[in-house]
């Protein structure tokens, strides 16, 4: 197989405003009339951004930090969070007073009802608030949760669940997965199954769960807007996701 690119959401193929520019857009449909695959890797569900992948016609992906693979529509992996550390985390949350979001590939639901933190950053993605079942995870698999805390308060949580990953992407929120879980370890398994050596995959990224991905593909470019330290795990760093950064790092890239 040839070139494969995988593109982060938030901040990489979505701007300031949550919109895909119309470079973006362009950018990508030329990718594709060269034959190269495109696929997103992102810490979402899979159904918080089927309004980009559909319309864009993207159907190979990583999603929820490489819980949840899927090439050519079909899922090729999937890592489940063991139920008996979940409770375990429950029980510290309710301790704390923090609430979770579980998350499927599906749909997600909330341990608490109408808490501001959830509010807030779920506004900041222009993802809707999370429907309230605190026993969700005891009827279908869980993939990722999201810790809602003030920053610093998830040092207790490091500290007792060494299994888990905790990784802030809001003032409140921050991602947890299981150990060993990344959008790196999820884009192996696709070049794995898709026969991709890794000079030819490429990643464009901006957040700390970038980080692996940038380090592991053939050539990382970081978004412009993305923090220092994102940066230097990079072998390119483009322009601002405002400034049409995805299209000028394809150019980069010689992609383009």
């Amino acid at each position: 197989m040839g070139k494969i690119v995988f593109f982060d959401v938030d901040g990489t193929l979505l701007n300031s405003r949550n919109e895909v520019p119309p470079a973006t857009v362009e950018a990508i449909l030329r990718l594709k009339e060269k034959d190269v695959k495109v696929a997103i890797a992102t810490g979402r569900a899979p159904f918080m951004f089927e309004f980009i992948r559909e319309p864009l016609g993207i159907d190979t992906f990583v999603s929820l930090n490489g819980q949840y693979v899927v090439v050519d529509g079909r899922p090729i992996f999937q890592f489940k969070m063991d139920p008996r550390h979940i409770e375990r985390l429950l029980e510290k949350g309710k301790e704390k007073g923090h609430p979770f979001v579980f998350m499927s590939h599906d749909r997600m639901c909330a341990t608490m009802n109408g808490h501001s933190y959830i509010k807030e950053s779920m506004r900041s993605i222009n993802v809707p608030e999370p429907g309230y079942d605190p026993e969700f995870y005891k009827k279908g698999p869980v993939y990722q949760m999201l810790l809602f805390c003030e920053p610093g308060e998830e040092k207790e949580y490091e500290a007792e669940f060494p299994m888990f990953r905790f990784l802030r992407w809001h003032r409140y929120a921050l991602d947890v997965m299981p150990k060993g879980g990344s959008k790196a370890e999820g884009i192996r398994r696709i070049s794995e199954y898709c026969r991709i050596s890794k000079s030819d995959i490429f990643a464009f990224g901006d957040g700390m769960n970038d980080i692996e991905m940038l380090h592991f593909a053939g050539k990382g470019i970081a978004m412009g807007n993305a923090p220092d330290i994102v940066k230097r795990y990079a072998d390119y760093v483009t322009k601002h996701v405002d400034e049409d950064g995805v299209y000028h790092g394809l150019i980069a890239a010689g992609l383009l």
